[in-house]
């Protein structure tokens, strides 16, 4: 394998020949061999990179900071990344848990950059005297403000995504269910006793309503993400930065991204708050609450199916025992409540590390970072697998819903208009000490004639 010697503040290294990383990029991959997942794997967060480096040398170029065949060179690179991140996935290589706030992150967008524009320019990679990660592609930046932008609109699109095509795919599947089930009398229950009567339906709408509310609060979380603190550079002041280059960062990545994004009022506030993020988890956190509420729900109504509630049949997807004949189980809401203990520990990883910044900086975003979108991630295939492998194809069991709603006790809280709520106790208290039923038992004490029943219960 052939190499090319690059040099640092540390002293001199040999990188792969081929590679479009660096000196520093490597010196983290032998820093942070933590868990072996890599920022290669988080395509959003790449593109979002790509475009915030690319916003940053148009803002440069256009204050006269950078020259313009630099500048055509650096945005031409940042467009082939951009524009397919997954194909140049290999190129970052680093650990997603690091030190140093991202800066290893930050190198490895500049070295590839860096090396990536040096071809456009018929350069070999590592000519850095032509093209350096730092004095070039990092001209004007920080860490401290391109990787928070990066991932805060990474972030942003993650969200967006997931809200738009698996929330909302997963709410209009409870909806066609909720129309299927519309027919179909149930009981209610609370606190898994006999409550009054509803429909399947309503139970299913519910389910859609929880989803669209989730849906809801995803865009309000998102939307916080998009304040930024580019120009701020390393603690907020803008060093190194010449004269208006924020507000120009700032217009150029509204082009390159088509996002509103603002500029945070204080940017040394901006540079040290992770706020946006506890938001944002936290709203993937009820997401995953609401989800496993569901799930439970599912596996209580399909219980049995002999000695359960029985009230709907979920599909079929595998045998369910080693030692049990003819038993399935509800494996796919028991592992979309996984998903969601996994998400919920998420979030306290997020509010720890957001609440670990230690004066003009937060050291922890990179595991925010991990850990959201790996929250992110798991949630999209969770809610897909649900749908999928669930909810379409759940069945109604009828003739159980309608056998546990005529035998209930509950069915004299109808009566508590006319008769009022001690009456009511009395004929509640006689049906169950004798098993008759309400019906039986009004007649029988003679309080309502059948023809009042039938128009006090004109569902049942």
């Amino acid at each position: 394998m052939t190499t090319r010697p690059e040099h640092d503040l540390l002293g001199t290294r040999d990188v792969p020949g081929d590679a479009y990383w660096g000196i520093h990029t490597l010196r983290a991959i032998e820093n942070f061999p933590m868990s072996g997942a890599t920022i290669g794997q988080h395509p959003d967060l790449i593109r979002a990179y790509a475009l915030v480096k690319k916003a940053c040398a148009l803002a440069n170029h256009d204050l006269g900071a950078l020259d313009g065949r630099i500048a055509d060179a650096i945005v031409g690179a940042c467009d082939t990344l951009a524009d397919d991140p997954v194909r140049w996935a290999g190129q970052f290589p680093i650990d997603v848990f690091q030190g140093g706030a991202g800066t290893s992150t930050n190198m490895n967008v500049n070295e590839v950059v860096a090396n990536l524009a040096l071809e456009r320019l018929g350069h070999p990679k590592g000519a850095y005297d032509v093209m350096h990660p730092n004095d070039h592609v990092n001209l004007a930046q920080s860490t401290n403000d391109t990787y928070p932008t990066a991932l805060r609109l990474a972030l942003y699109t993650a969200l967006e995504r997931m809200s738009a095509q698996h929330v909302a795919a997963l709410q209009h599947a409870f909806e066609a269910k909720a129309a299927e089930f519309a027919p179909i009398v149930k009981l209610g229950r609370t606190q898994l006793q006999d409550a009054v009567p509803m429909t399947l339906g309503q139970e299913f709408a519910s389910f859609g309503v929880l989803m669209a509310e989730e849906r809801r609060n995803l865009q309000v979380a998102a939307t916080l993400l998009l304040e930024i603190n580019l120009g701020a550079t390393a603690i907020g002041t803008g060093i190194t930065a010449p004269p208006g280059y924020a507000g120009r960062a700032l217009d150029r990545l509204r082009e390159v991204t088509g996002l509103p994004v603002v500029l945070a009022p204080n940017l040394v506030e901006a540079t040290s708050d992770c706020g946006a993020y506890v938001s944002a988890h936290s709203a993937c956190k009820r997401i995953a609450v609401k989800l496993s509420k569901i799930c439970n729900d599912l596996r209580l109504l399909s219980s049995g199916p002999r000695a359960g509630l029985g009230e709907i049949r979920l599909p079929e997807r595998q045998a369910g025992s080693s030692i049990m004949p003819a038993k399935v189980n509800p494996v796919i809401p028991e592992v979309a409540n996984q998903v969601a203990f996994k998400v919920i520990g998420n979030d306290q990883v997020v509010t720890l590390a957001a609440e670990a910044g230690q004066l003009q900086l937060n050291a922890f975003e990179p595991v925010i970072a991990q850990a959201t979108f790996e929250s992110i991630h798991l949630l999209e295939r969770a809610l897909d697998t649900l749908r999928v492998n669930c909810v379409v194809g759940i069945r109604a069991n009828p003739d159980v819903t309608s056998a546990y709603v005529h035998s209930s006790i509950s069915l004299v809280t109808y009566l508590v208009p006319l008769l009022g709520h001690g009456a009511c106790d009395e004929i509640g208290r006689e049906c169950d000490r004798t098993g008759a039923g309400v019906r039986e038992v009004v007649l029988r004490r003679g309080l309502l004639t059948p023809d009042q029943l039938d128009a006090v219960l004109p569902a049942l």
